[in-house]
Parts: C-alpha cells; structure tokens; sequence
C-alpha cells in the first residue's frame, strides 16, 4: 500500500479528474456529489468498516447535498453514481448472492434489490478515517466541482433536506417540508422517507411496545419494535409519527389484519371474529381495554383521524 501522503495526492488528483458524463445541462455532477457525501458519513461516524450500504441517511445526504450545491436541471438521481463510480478504480460494489450489475440498470429499486454493499480502496478508506485528510479530499472536491462552498456550508449549518425532512416525519414542522414534497414521490424519496420513519416512530415511544410495553434492545443494535402504519403509506403518503405506532412483530401483524384496534380513548380493542387459547398469556384477548403508552409529546401522539380509518377500514368487527 502506497504511503499515506502519496495515497493523498494520488487521490487528490483523482477526485478532480472525475469522469464525468456530459449531458445537454453540462457535466454530470453526481459522482461528485455521491463523493462528498461519503465523506459526510465518515464525518459523522456512520462507517464502521469499509462497507458502504445504500441506507435511508446516505441516499438522503446526496439528495440534500444535491440540492445545495447543484444549480443545472440535472436530477438528483442516487443510483446513477453509485453504480456509475465503479469506472474510477477505487470504488467497487459488492451484490446479493446469485445477482450480478449490468448496464441496464436504469432505477433505484433495480440497484438497490441487486446491490449489498459498496466498498472503497484500501489506502483510500484509510484516508477518510482520518479528519485531516478527509478535509483535504472535501475542499478539493468542492473547489473543482462547487466552488460555492461556503454558502453549502453555510446552509449545511442551518439544516438541509435530510433534517427538515426528520422534522417533517416527527410533525414537529409540518410547513418546513411542504415545498420538497412532490405529488407522487420518486423510488428515492419513498425509500428515504420509508427508512426515517422506521427509525423515528420507535424512537419516539423509547423503542417500547405501546401496547405491551416490551422493551427489548441488543449490543449489535436492534431493536424488537416495529414501525407500524396505521392508514398504509400507499394510500395516503403519510409517513409521519401520527400515522404510526411502535408495536411488536406479533401486534404488528395482528393490528395490520385488523385483528385489534384503538378506539378513541386510546385502549385496545380486540376483533370479536378470533377463536385463540384464552388461557395463554400471549392471547390478543388479554390486552382489551388496556391504554396504549403515548410518546412524550402530543405532537407525537397518533392521529385520531388515522385510527378512527383503520377502525372503519381494517378492524374485523
């Protein structure tokens, strides 16, 4: 492996010589983009070893990235450099067992269902665990490609897409997010926002069954609470905390299948149409009438609206 300041000029030299491909709105600046905001993620120590996953922080990173410093029509479309940077030699991607790239790749949900991780050159993954060199790559790439670095700066510090967009899904400023939203959202945008409110919803109920109250998280991260929509997604876009509740795998499936509810003092209410062992002390039948937790904060709380829609539309009376 090369030196560490022969690694660092060597790819100095590299991120300012980007293939870039050239489209009628000018050089395509996506790989640049998807550069930076690796390097983000390094800052913020989100990479833990030299796996790059297409995760819901990532791709929403670029995309704020892209909207601070890109001023062409192109489109913030994520999947295009992360398949695309491979031509550069230091960026290699590793696929799900049995799939295989190609270049007919034309859309995020292909990449992402081909794709398990992204991984970097050795000597160029150790450079960016290091804050110093790390600055260097970052100014170079954003004095060749956004020499307007000091408002993305700038605005970085004020907050950007990925942040106005967690207080958007938390209903903690529903009119900052307004003018991103687009009618029908791209593959991207739904997998970001998807990925959010997955984190958030249980985070707001302290990654605790609001039902049973279960609790349960593990050294490697995971938690046993889900993210539940109350109205789907697909019917109303909504991905906010007020259309969900933190439920275990179990009563996620039960509330899904309208199995239970909540009624509107907020208790559970369980499907007269089951037949279960009454005695065993996981029955459904155990849990009506009993309140559900709330997070800490009304802004949070579920939407009455949402669960008045899942009694009237789900819930096997």
């Amino acid at each position: 492996m090369p030196a560490p300041q022969e690694s660092l000029t060597f790819y100095l030299q590299k991120f300012t010589r980007l293939r870039q491909g050239v489209t009628k709105f000018g050089p395509a600046p996506h790989k640049a983009i998807l550069l930076l905001s690796i390097i983000e993620q390094f800052e913020k120590g989100e990479v833990h070893q030299n796996q790059i996953f297409i995760s819901p922080e990532l791709v929403g990173v670029f995309k704020e990235n892209f909207a601070l410093l890109v001023t062409t029509g192109h489109n913030p479309d994520f999947f295009l450099p992360f398949y695309y940077l491979a031509s550069e030699g230091f960026w290699f991607v590793k696929t799900l067992p049995g799939k295989e790239l190609n270049a007919h790749i034309k859309s995020f949900h292909v990449l992402n269902g081909l794709v398990d991780y992204a991984y970097l050159a050795e000597d160029l993954y150790a450079l960016l665990l290091l804050p110093e060199t790390r600055h260097h790559l970052k100014t170079a790439l954003l004095k060749r490609y956004f020499p307007a670095s000091r408002l993305h700066q700038q605005v970085k510090s004020d907050g950007g897409y990925l942040h106005n967009l967690e207080k958007y899904i938390l209903n903690e400023s529903p009119a900052i997010y307004t003018p991103l939203q687009q009618t029908v959202p791209d593959e991207e945008q739904v997998f970001v926002r998807g990925g959010l409110f997955k984190k958030l919803v249980p985070q707001v109920y302290n990654f605790t069954c609001c039902i049973t109250g279960m609790r349960l998280i593990s050294n490697h991260g995971f938690s046993m609470v889900d993210a539940c929509h109350i109205v789907p997604f697909s019917r109303t876009s909504d991905d906010r905390v007020t259309n969900g509740l933190a439920l275990c795998p179990n009563l996620h499936r039960a509330f899904d299948r309208g199995l239970i509810t909540i009624d509107p003092q907020l208790k559970v209410v369980v499907s007269p149409s089951i037949a279960e062992d009454e005695a065993n002390a996981y029955a459904l039948k155990k849990l009506a009438g009993k309140r559900l937790n709330l997070p800490f904060g009304a802004i949070h709380y579920p939407a009455p609206e949402n669960l008045a829609w899942h009694r009237e539309k789900v819930f096997k009376g």
